[in-house]
């Protein structure tokens, strides 16, 4: 669904997004502060949701998702763990208690729980558990009937991209609604700067450099009463079968920007490198700390990724992509959106808050009957990060095609959680050794 500016339903949403203050964005920590607001009243159209991962993400995506909406409704919640799902509900209920109706019978905990939000009358779920879980919450979920908010990434390996794939196809065929947490899709100046760049405004693509180096994150230190699963799904991030590695669950968002600018073509083939030079402690699980790779497409054109997580580094977060008549760049620190041709180009336009133009958008099509489905866009730019860590990995070229057909399977199926499970996690892998295929 396309998003006009000037559709008195949007008008309406920007006016209640500016009265009830400034949202969430990103993977917030916890506490969170919200402006409260309770004036509005509350209509017959209700939408009620239910949230299915309740750490700083899945909290922020159900804060953005109300305030998008004020008749949308969060009724359900569930989580593996009560600490969070009992934190993020504190939170909530800050943003409009009016809005968060979701009763002790409500609040589900445990690797079933999100069975339980299915189970219920919630017309739209928002997965946002660790990525290990989406393919199999996604299945589910549109099995189930619902429309799906699914954050990024989608999946940690191909059998789990292949199962997305199938799942994307049958919500079509049902008429359900799919949104991606590919956040910079929904962003005014970028739509604006990514249509010139796909209208042929900088002729031919020809390469797109993605760069985005930071410094470290969070880690939770594991405390006497967790068990060792425990303590890997609390520090999910440093383990590739859970997070699919850093590349995946957070540089995915970068190289989503890259496969845009191609007009979202895929890459023939990928090579690179990788590896940890400054989070080498084992309490860091095997996740690498930066990542090089080159991938090719089929007129010959290059995309280039570097990044990395390493602490007193200089940082960056943009795209620069260069055109046979031309070039443009995304620079996120700046906020800058350009496109150099024959004359310079700086989007000027309206800005929002993509966070909740995501919703915004998901409601609207939900409420028009007129589905849109994300789903082929989201497992298609997670590949591309997945494809990244297998030649990364294993130092080795590897196409599209080996790598979308891997048989490689990272962590268990949804079926097989338990807290006493030992799931075996590989050493850090060693380029021109490690095997991905």
């Amino acid at each position: 669904m396309e998003y006009s500016k000037d559709n008195p339903e949007n008008k309406k949403r920007r006016t209640f997004l500016k009265t009830t203050g400034k949202a969430l964005v990103g993977s917030a920590a916890l506490p969170l502060v919200f402006n409260i607001n309770n004036s509005f009243g509350m209509k017959d159209d209700i939408l009620k949701v239910g949230l299915i991962g309740c750490g700083g993400r899945g909290t922020g995506a159900a804060a953005q998702a109300l305030k998008a909406d004020p008749n949308a409704m969060l009724t359900c919640m569930a989580d593996i763990f009560s600490d969070y799902l009992d934190e993020s509900y504190n939170a909530l209920i800050q943003v409009n208690p009016l809005q968060v109706q979701v009763a002790e019978d409500h609040k589900f905990i445990g690797f079933d729980a999100y069975q339980k939000v299915l189970d219920s009358d919630v017309d739209v779920v928002i997965l946002t558990t660790p990525p290990a879980f989406r393919p199999g919450h996604f299945k589910s979920a549109v099995q189930a009937g619902k429309h799906v908010f699914c954050e990024k990434p989608v999946a940690v390996d191909a059998p789990g991209v292949r199962s997305v794939l199938e799942t994307a196809k049958l919500a079509k065929e049902k008429g359900l609604n799919v949104v991606s947490g590919f956040t910079f899709r929904y962003d005014f100046p970028k739509r604006a700067l990514f249509e010139k760049i796909n209208s042929g405004e900088i002729g031919e693509v020809m390469s797109v450099l993605t760069v985005r180096n930071g410094g470290g994150l969070w880690y939770k230190e594991k405390q006497p009463s967790w068990t060792e699963m425990e303590y890997q799904l609390r520090n999910w991030y440093y383990y590739d079968w859970l997070s699919g590695d850093y590349i995946v669950e957070m540089m995915v968002h970068s190289l989503d920007m890259m496969s845009w600018a191609f007009g979202d073509k895929l890459p023939v083939k990928a090579t690179g490198t990788g590896g940890r030079q400054s989070r080498t402690e084992e309490k860091w699980g095997n996740i690498y700390d930066h990542f090089a790779i080159e991938y090719e497409y089929e007129n010959g054109a290059k995309g280039i990724h570097f990044s990395r997580q390493q602490q007193g580094c200089s940082n960056v977060n943009k795209a620069e992509v260069f055109g046979k008549n031309g070039s443009a760049v995304v620079d996120i620190g700046r906020q800058t959106h350009r496109i150099q041709n024959d004359s310079l180009w700086d989007y000027e336009g309206e800005k929002n808050n993509p966070y909740e133009t995501q919703h915004e958008e998901l409601f609207a099509a939900i409420r028009a009957g007129k589905p849109m489905n994300e789903g082929d866009l989201m497992a298609n730019s997670t590949m591309l990060a997945i494809l990244g860590r297998m030649v990364g990995y294993s130092g080795q070229t590897i196409t599209w095609e080996q790598a979308i057909n891997s048989k490689q399977v990272l962590g268990p199926a949804l079926d097989e959680y338990r807290w006493d499970l030992e799931w075996p996690v590989p050493q850090v892998a060693i380029p021109g050794k490690t095997k991905v295929l």
